[in-house]
């Protein structure tokens, strides 16, 4: 079974949930997203879908400090980036379309759905250019971010060594400056993803480094585009820079996205070029990961709407055992209230995660095109989205896929079903790009605190005001939906007030209740945003039983652990931080 993008379903979230008055946000009418959607749909569902299980049986070998990508891969990327996918949100001054975040976040989605080790080279790309357009000197823009824009040069991002993983200000990479202004980088990285490939005639390398004098720690890190071949005056490719991949790791999943250990120096030095200033390469660089995170989420979407197409599909196919009022024979494992069970958590969780990713990517959007107070409480809540967009989503991804092989019975277990895929695929997401560990300590310990909680109460009010309209609508459809999330948002803010009081006086017991205290505010926050959608359908059509069915069971079934999640959040502190004996 291949993926059809659902186009109908990711336009309904953009316009009347998340992403409501997407239109008014730009220039864009309803039926100018319509038909970029429709569009991006059929390439992923069309071009690159059929490439993925390719990719992962070929993987990217590695030859002579050269890789080649699976069959089909070179002409779908250059496909990709003619059809100017690499430019929807990309600045119009650098031939990019300009077109809403929350448009392209759709697209990513739909890539990853596709193709998950596709979909991620691009997004560092995107993250590039981002960065570059507002850190990048003149003169290096006009040579290098054209063809970024375009996707006929791809970029990578490089902070990771062997020593400095999560901790970034313990990197070793060296930068010495050279007479000319430029610099000279040596040194090493590890898991850079799209570090080398033969989809672009030229990669552009983003690395942090140290230059001699610079401070310790994160206060000495210097940010440095070195491309892998020079460029000429005249734009044209120069001479093979001091820099090349030294292997490639062997991964549980991804196959087809290239993984690779980088070398600079070997000759002296590669050529790099300082982004923005010396020793604040960091702040450039988060310029860059903060969107990556976002993407990220939306793999998390993307590979957890692929996985329950497949175990949908399976299941009205595969037949046993007699359901419950069948009269004969074997009936379709969809009957079975269990596996129903399985694909509606299925189902409601990746639309859940879908509307959290869009919502962070709407409030992106609206906080470049505000200004004063509307764009700071916009920036803010884009802030405060962005972890629980990351962590929530890409936990989904996992739990997701997991069902799908469950779904699948044995089956699942076996690879040429696929679902075995989707669950190797998911399980980078949650680690990449920040680790949910970490997304989870920058919502309580960063996100909270902003205009001194200003930020989380506004958008707990807003959480509120859904919960009063679902149940002023009166809707017997709803069952106790209303009840669920008036009771889910009240554990969100009980658990909001503990944390911010416990931040200052006993940070250690903050810390050890923020992954359960991320997924409490992804359940309120995803069940809330699923309810405004049915409300929303209804005020168009008179009825959707379907999104009500699907916020009706979020609520009753998984909004319901709130409770639980709170306690562990302001009781749990003890019984994780004294845990010397246990862990000896």
């Amino acid at each position: 079974m291949t993926y059809r993008a659902p186009v109908a379903d990711i336009a309904f979230t953009l316009k009347h949930g998340a992403g409501a008055a997407l239109a008014n946000q730009s220039d864009l009418s309803e039926q100018d997203i319509d038909a970029v959607l429709a569009e991006a749909g059929r390439f992923a569902t069309d071009v690159l879908a059929p490439l993925n299980a390719v990719g992962d049986r070929h993987g990217t070998p590695f030859k002579d400090g050269a890789i080649t990508m699976p069959p089909g891969w070179k002409h779908a990327y250059r496909a990709w980036f003619e059809g100017g996918w690499n430019a929807v949100s990309a600045p119009a001054e650098w031939r990019g379309q300009a077109l809403p975040h929350a448009l392209n976040a759709a697209c990513i989605e739909m890539w990853n759905s596709a193709s998950m080790a596709f979909g991620i080279g691009p997004v560092l790309t995107m993250g590039a250019v981002e960065a570059f357009a507002v850190y990048g000197t003149d003169e290096l823009k006009h040579i290098y971010l054209p063809k970024l824009v375009s996707g006929e040069w791809m970029g990578t991002m490089q902070l990771t060594e062997p020593q400095a993983g999560s901790e970034v200000g313990a990197l070793r990479t060296k930068a010495e400056r050279a007479p000319d202004g430029s610099y000279r980088i040596t040194g090493s990285k590890i898991f850079i993803t799209y570090g080398e490939h033969d989809l672009t005639d030229n990669i552009i390398h983003f690395v942090l480094a140290r230059l001699p004098d610079a401070p310790a720690g994160n206060r000495g890190i210097s940010l440095f585009l070195v491309p892998k071949l020079l460029v000429n005056p005249d734009g044209s490719l120069g001479a093979r820079n001091d820099v090349r991949a030294h292997s490639i790791e062997h991964k549980l999943g991804i196959h087809a996205s290239p993984t690779c250990t980088m070398v600079y120096g070997d000759q002296g030095g590669a050529v790099g070029y300082l982004i923005g200033e010396e020793n604040r390469g960091l702040a450039c660089m988060f310029t860059m990961m903060n969107l990556a995170r976002l993407a990220v989420g939306l793999q998390g979407v993307g590979i957890a709407e692929r996985a329950t197409q497949q175990a949908l599909e399976y299941a009205r196919e595969r037949k046993q055992g007699r359901a419950a009022g069948a009269t004969s024979g074997s009936s379709p494992i969809i009957d079975h209230p269990d596996v129903k069970r399985m694909l509606m958590t299925m189902r409601a969780l990746t639309r859940a995660a879908r509307s959290i990713c869009y919502a962070t990517a709407a409030a992106i959007d609206r906080s470049g095109h505000g200004n004063g107070e509307a764009a700071k409480a916009e920036h803010e809540r884009a802030s405060l989205l962005t972890p629980v967009a990351k962590a929530f989503s890409t936990d989904i991804g996992i739990e997701v896929a997991s069902l799908g092989v469950q779904v699948h019975g044995g089956m699942g277990f076996i690879e040429e079903t696929g679902a075995a895929q989707h669950y190797r695929d998911a399980r980078i997401a949650a680690i990449y790009e920040g680790t949910n560990g970490i997304q989870a300590l920058d919502l309580v310990s960063r996100k909270l605190p902003l205009s001194g909680g200003a930020a989380v109460r506004r958008y707990l009010d807003e959480l509120r005001r859904t919960v009063t309209s679902v149940q002023a609508a009166n809707d017997p459809a709803f069952g106790a939906t209303g009840e669920r999330l008036h009771e889910a948002v009240d554990s969100l803010d009980r658990a909001t007030i503990w944390l911010l009081g416990k931040l200052d006086t006993e940070p250690q017991a903050a810390f050890a209740g923020a992954t359960p205290y991320l997924r409490l505010f992804g359940n309120a926050a995803g069940g809330c945003m699923l309810a405004d959608e049915a409300l929303a359908a209804i005020r168009l059509a008179g009825s959707d039983p379907a999104r009500v069915a699907i916020a009706r069971f979020f609520a009753e079934n998984i909004a319901v652990a709130a409770s639980g999640l709170e306690r562990a959040v302001t009781e749990g502190a003890d019984s994780v931080n004294n845990t010397d004996a246990a862990l000896a």
